[in-house]
């Protein structure tokens, strides 16, 4: 029997019920994918495997679920919505007994939870609703440590922003810190029509692939996030006006870094040296 882990349960539908009368809701940022094309394409970048410990964030209606299945029939999802429950169910239940739903809110779901013994490193997938995509990504870098790989659809913007280098326009806090754990690999757009209903915005797909090793390592990660965090509040300004909220002007002068520039046109590497810089203060 699948496992199905909702906080309460929900009447059964049959599945053409459900999926004929379940409309997307705009609270949970619903917007169904439909094209079989660019299915096709998502499942083949993501080539999932039986043996893989694969999680979808948002399954929907179940469209790329389907596909996973086929090919790993243990996967788990993570669906914030208990009207889809039974639709999922009554689409999967039958043909792969050890599919699992989870009827939980991913940004506060615990996904170390589904490593399971021994522990197997996750790979997650999710068409993840915009209105929660930046909260959502900072919440699963958490898990860094414990992922193989993560392939997103998401807006094209949010895309172009973790993707950017320095001296370009969209480079900023989320890139740098996604860049800090992640190698970025933006895949491919998705057009509008594409999904029903369909969004006013671009969507792509992403792949993000935790690092074994860290290319650079902050003494404290907590004092990089607050660093960037500050610098890009007021991007238009240099960093060392930036940084006098947070250290003494002959301290940022004393940096091996030049701090006459805005923030989008230093390197991960030099804000980790700057934080570093900035840690050493604190901690007196």
């Amino acid at each position: 029997m699948a496992k199905h882990f909702a906080s309460k349960p929900a009447a059964k539908k049959s599945s053409a019920q459900g999926l004929n009368e379940h409309r997307a809701r705009k609270r949970f940022g619903q917007n169904f994918l439909e094209d079989d094309g660019i299915i096709r394409r998502i499942i083949k970048c993501i080539s999932p495997k039986a043996e893989d410990n694969l999680v979808e964030i948002g399954p929907g209606k179940g469209a790329i679920t389907q596909h996973l299945l086929e090919a790993c029939p243990t996967l788990q999802v993570v669906e914030l919505d208990r009207d889809l429950i039974p639709v999922l169910l009554s689409q999967f239940i039958a043909r792969y007994p050890d599919f699992s739903i989870h009827q939980q809110d991913a940004l506060k779901f615990d996904f170390s939870s589904l490593l399971g013994e021994p522990a197997n490193p996750l790979r997650i997938v999710g068409n993840l609703p915009y209105n929660i995509s930046t909260p959502l990504i900072f919440h699963l870098l958490s898990y860094h440590g414990q992922v193989r790989d993560m392939h997103f659809m998401l807006q094209k913007e949010v895309v172009d922003r973790m993707a950017a280098q320095p001296e370009e326009k969209a480079y900023g806090r989320l890139g740098i810190m996604v860049q800090y754990y992640c190698r970025v690999e933006n895949l491919f757009d998705v057009p509008p029509e594409s999904f029903n209903p369909r969004p006013k915005v671009d969507s792509a797909i992403v792949r993000l692939t935790p690092y074994e090793q860290l290319p650079v390592v902050a003494k404290d990660v907590k004092t990089l996030e607050k660093l960037v965090n500050t610098a890009f509040q007021q991007r238009r300004k240099t960093l060392r006006n930036s940084l006098k909220q947070l250290m003494p002007a002959a301290a940022i002068e004393a940096l091996d870094v030049d701090t006459g520039v805005r923030p989008e046109n230093i390197s991960l590497a030099e804000y980790v040296r700057l934080s570093d810089a900035l840690f050493e203060l604190e901690q007196g």
